[in-house]
């Protein structure tokens, strides 16, 4: 079963947030589902023939305040994705919260954590990180 069906991440800076979640989905092969001044989406929205989709949703929000307790995780499709991300994250204006690398998690947890430019906790997975 997959859990989560979408999530929202709240951001003061619009601009700022658009340019560091395109660099990070990009680089995860996530699509942009939707646009607007205020807000992007990245991912796929479910429908009732097909609900094995995920997506998130940033939205500028006056109230948006970091909180280092909130974490979003995206899984990778290789250990070489997680890498791409977590660079392609730093060079949008994230900073660096754990390099890529092996986690003790679990055997194989392969990860890379960034902040995004607002505080929010941002991490790329991929489980089969032994075999990359």
């Amino acid at each position: 079963m997959q859990l989560i069906d979408h999530v929202s991440v709240t951001v003061r800076d619009m601009a700022r947030a658009k340019r560091f979640y395109r660099a990070v989905m990009s680089a995860l092969g996530a699509v942009v589902a939707y646009e607007r001044d205020d807000a992007i989406g990245f991912g796929e929205r479910n429908r009732p023939e097909s609900d094995v989709h995920t997506y998130i949703s940033v939205y500028r929000s006056a109230a948006a305040a970091p909180d280092p307790r909130r974490h979003c995780c995206f899984r990778a499709r290789s250990a070489a994705e997680v890498r791409a991300c977590h660079a392609a994250g730093l060079a949008a204006g994230g900073s660096d919260d754990g390099p890529p690398g092996l986690r003790s998690y679990h055997h194989g947890y392969y990860a890379a954590f960034l902040m995004d430019p607002e505080g929010n906790r941002i991490e790329a997975v991929f489980h089969r990180g032994d075999a990359a």
